[in-house]
């Protein structure tokens, strides 16, 4: 029941913002250099043609791109807003894209049509931070895959260097150290929810046997997180340099899980893999 209630909760602060959630984030500056990161690596792990789950869906700008590289994409999101708004997206910026939205819980997977039978799977900008039973996750999706099929999933860190050492410049300790715990509430819109940071070997295990762990990326190593965008949008110079930086670093080891997100690729293992 707490974990419904939660849930509940996440659904209802998101179905606030939904109307303004793509001016604060998703045409930001620093949303976009995020996401261009994640989409680049989307297009190495899935072809065109493939049968895409996303989860978090948000309002929709993820599986529009999905479905305009020639992917089939059905897009789920536990809040009601966000999925208003994604459907008006697409309606107005490609009604002929291949994109079937559902109003569902990252929890709910076996509620899906029994027909529906995917590709891969992808999750971007910390969705998945809102599931405190990864595992049960992990299971539903093993159901609906076949071996070799991918996940791709960007999720908050625990250690995130840039908000520690912004938060403590300030005089702010506990928001420097929010993560570090592995949990914390969050407010949006003035409602709060909780929000788990699982390291990467917490997420190895969650999605163990079925998924073993393919790639770690940083995502926003040296480019901040999005609270920084009024400060960065004055310094466009800056958040190029700051973006060629996360490209060198990304994926070395002990930097790519320290950023404001990580992007995961995990495989569905096949029969003969240990």
């Amino acid at each position: 029941m707490l974990d419904t209630f939660d849930n509940a909760a996440a659904g209802l602060a998101f179905d606030r913002v939904a109307p303004s959630y793509d001016s604060i984030f998703t045409f930001s500056a620093i949303g976009k250099s995020q996401r261009e990161v994640v989409w680049k690596h989307a297009l190495t792990v899935f072809a065109a043609g493939s049968r895409i789950l996303e989860l978090n869906c948000g309002t929709g700008e993820d599986a529009l791109f999905l479905a305009g590289k020639g992917m089939v994409v059905t897009a789920c999101d536990a809040s009601l807003g966000m999925i208003a708004q994604a459907r008006q997206k697409i309606t107005a910026e490609s009604p002929e894209a291949r994109i079937t939205l559902f109003a569902l819980r990252s929890e709910e997977i076996r509620s899906l049509p029994q027909a529906l039978h995917f590709d891969g799977v992808f999750s971007n900008f910390s969705g998945l931070n809102c599931v405190s039973d990864l595992k049960s996750v992990a299971q539903q999706l093993a159901e609906r895959l076949d071996p070799g099929a991918s996940l791709l999933f960007c999720l908050s860190t625990r250690y995130c260097l840039w908000e520690t050492v912004y938060f403590l410049m300030r005089g702010l300790p506990r928001k420097a150290f929010r993560r570090w715990k592995g949990a914390s509430q969050a407010r949006l819109d003035g409602l709060e929810f909780p929000v788990y940071y699982p390291t990467v070997a917490q997420l190895r295990r969650a999605f163990a046997p079925e998924f073993r762990l393919v790639s770690t990326t940083g995502i926003g190593i040296a480019v901040p997180p999005s609270y920084v965008e009024a400060w960065m949008a004055r310094h466009p110079h800056l958040l190029k340099l700051l973006g060629a930086i996360d490209k060198t670093v990304r994926t070395w080891p002990g930097l790519r899980s320290s950023g404001d997100h990580m992007l995961l690729h995990l495989e569905k293992r096949r029969p003969c893999q240990a």
